[in-house]
């Protein structure tokens, strides 16, 4: 079993920068359109002429989205269904990192984070697959990461929305087992060349690191072989194949050398605390 990307139509969430740019640049010369969202669609205009240079043929439909607004990703899904688009794959890859101390985030940022990261990808699913079924084929590709396999200070809120959605794919891909749905988390360590979460703005060990071009590659042929589970480059995928194996005390050692790294910030300093507590929940508003 495939997913319908020849041809297909393919909605991509996240299609500005880092896994997801990769991967409508690798579908150009396959799918039949390109549906490509992002915060402003200007951001998607260059991308956009340089997949139509590569195939004049394919159509490419541009869309603005804010995801941490479930409103505006409702308004995207239907305005696709005024203009009669049926999406064939969902490829999801706006999940965001982040890097601070729990108790030093902002309330609103955690918000829109726990929002952009498990609210809107469950939204999409639950929008788009009924019409997959209808038509017994489609397909989701899901961009999280490793670090959600992690026990990782600095990160625990985007740790926590990638271990929710990998608890809620692994139960739906078996909720479709045998309608012709494939459904693939991939859980991607460092990038080398694209702006894909924390590690690659801190430069990747050259052990783990990979090319976006390489990941997104990995990333759909695991998708087209049907896999579960995508661990994009050879190291990180020993490494996470290695994990599950270690004690969860090993885990949390190595989770306390990580937050050594993180003291060991620009000016020796942890973050600052930010916001105040009128940004805890239940507060007037949230959004600072």
């Amino acid at each position: 079993m495939r997913p319908p990307l020849d041809s297909g139509t393919v909605l991509i969430v996240g299609a500005c920068s880092g896994l997801g740019r990769e991967i409508a640049r690798q579908l150009s010369l396959r799918a039949g359109t390109l549906v490509l969202v992002a915060s402003e669609v200007g951001l998607l205009e260059a991308l956009r002429a340089e997949l139509e240079a590569r195939n004049p043929t394919l159509g490419v439909i541009l869309m603005a989205c804010d995801i941490s607004r479930p409103g505006e990703v409702g308004e995207v899904l239907a305005e696709l269904a005024r203009q009669f688009v049926a999406v064939d794959v969902l490829v999801n890859a706006s999940a965001t990192q982040g890097r601070a101390l729990f108790a030093h985030q902002r309330w609103g940022d955690i918000e829109r984070m726990l929002v952009g990261n498990v609210m809107t990808p469950l939204l999409l699913a639950r929008r788009l697959l009924g019409q997959m079924l209808a038509r017994g084929r489609g397909g989701i590709l899901h961009i999280g990461s490793g670090a959600g396999q992690l026990f990782l200070p600095g990160a625990a809120t985007a740790a926590a929305t990638h271990r929710c959605l990998d608890g809620f794919l692994e139960s739906l891909r078996l909720e479709v087992e045998g309608t012709g749905i494939v459904i693939t988390q991939v859980a991607p360590g460092p990038i080398e060349d694209a702006a894909h979460g924390e590690r690659a703005r801190q430069g990747p060990r050259p052990f783990l690191g990979i090319s976006a071009a390489r990941c997104a590659r990995e990333a759909l042929a695991g998708f087209e072989r049907g896999a579960a589970l995508v661990y994009p480059g050879w190291g990180h995928r020993q490494v996470m194949r290695l994990l599950p194996r270690l004690p969860r005390a090993v885990r949390r050692v190595l989770g306390r050398l990580a937050m050594r790294d993180l003291r060991r910030l620009p000016g020796g300093e942890l973050p600052r605390l930010a916001g105040s507590p009128r940004e805890l929940p239940g507060s007037a508003s949230t959004s600072a």
